[in-house]
């Protein structure tokens, strides 16, 4: 499911960024959270990186160290997840793929410890910077990280814009329900469009 268009009748300005949400190696290669859509959305997120690549900041998400690791539930959390901590699968798996590692530098990564970018990291700071007042949200996963990211914005303000063939998740249900949610029951404050409508609307 891509789901209809909603995007607003107006033109994505200079305070625009393109937020990628969590397109790292360790979701793309043979690893427990392997996301098989990846390879169909990955040429849409190219394509947007391409076009704006000093618009475009990248989320990475770092797990914690060893197993065990992490404050409160996080602890639980990598003991059952103890393979896919840095210790075990190694540093290079937290990079973004190598398709999208390209555009770094002009574009920037901002890395976090959990599902939000908004606690723990430097993203509010990088937006500020740039005076954005729109951002434009694609990756994965659609039912968490992305979630995440998307309530954030929404929360502080932002012009919130979700790419719908540009995410991607391990559970064809929860993403669909997601781009329910999106579209209807949070209209008002997020839009959702697919990347050809995007680029259409995001010129210069």
């Amino acid at each position: 499911m891509t789901g209809r268009s909603t995007l607003a009748e107006q033109p994505l300005g200079p305070g625009t960024v393109h937020i990628c949400v969590d397109m790292q190696r360790m979701f793309q290669e043979d690893t427990p959270w392997a996301l098989p859509w990846m390879p169909k959305v990955l040429p849409n997120i190219v394509t947007l990186c391409h076009e704006h690549a000093a618009h475009t900041l990248f989320t990475r998400f770092i797990p914690a160290r060893r197993p065990g690791d992490g404050h409160g539930a996080w602890q639980r959390y990598y003991r059952r997840w103890d393979m896919m901590t840095i210790e075990k699968m190694g540093e290079d798996m937290v990079d973004l793929v190598p398709e999208l590692k390209r555009f770094v530098p002009p574009g920037a990564i901002v890395d976090k410890p959990i599902y939000s970018p908004w606690l723990g990291s430097h993203l509010l700071g990088h937006l500020q910077k740039r005076q954005c007042d729109t951002v434009v949200i694609t990756g994965g996963e659609t039912d968490m990280c992305v979630l995440a990211t998307v309530l954030g914005a929404a929360d502080y303000g932002y012009r919130t814009i979700v790419v719908t063939d540009a995410l991607c998740s391990a559970s064809d249900e929860a993403h669909d329900a997601m781009l329910a949610l999106f579209t209807k029951r949070y209209r008002q404050q997020i839009e959702a469009v697919d990347t050809d409508g995007l680029l259409g609307a995001w010129s210069g």
